[in-house]
């Protein structure tokens, strides 16, 4: 069946840095954009960072870019999100799907950016 596992998160110092992972399976990884999606207890997603399916082209929320760097490895069905100079503001707990979050939503990571 369809399923994105995400992991990776954690506590970390304002200033650190951590790498979230999205392992996919159940369905053609590869010919799909992805996204990675935040959101906060009681609150809507956020749209954080998304790539096409081939990883060529990737783009991000201006509140994260040229911190947060989004990539993906179609051989390993995997996708990744490097999060450099994290802020105490990227408190969040980050999901994975397809841009538009057409499949089942998995679990998600907690980010806490805490000193």
């Amino acid at each position: 069946q369809v399923q994105l596992v995400e992991s990776g998160g954690g506590l970390v110092q304002p200033g650190g840095s951590l790498r979230l992972s999205c392992a996919a399976s159940g369905f053609p990884f590869s010919s799909y954009a992805m996204a990675w999606v935040r959101q906060a207890p009681g609150k809507g997603l956020e749209w954080v960072s998304d790539t096409e399916s081939g990883g060529g082209s990737t783009y991000s929320a201006d509140s994260v870019k040229g911190r947060f760097t989004i990539s993906r490895d179609n051989a390993k069905n995997t996708m990744y999100l490097q999060m450099n100079s994290l802020k105490p503001e990227d408190t969040y707990v980050y999901y994975c799907n397809t841009r538009y979050g057409k499949l089942p939503w998995g679990q998600g990571t907690q980010v806490t950016v805490s000193s």
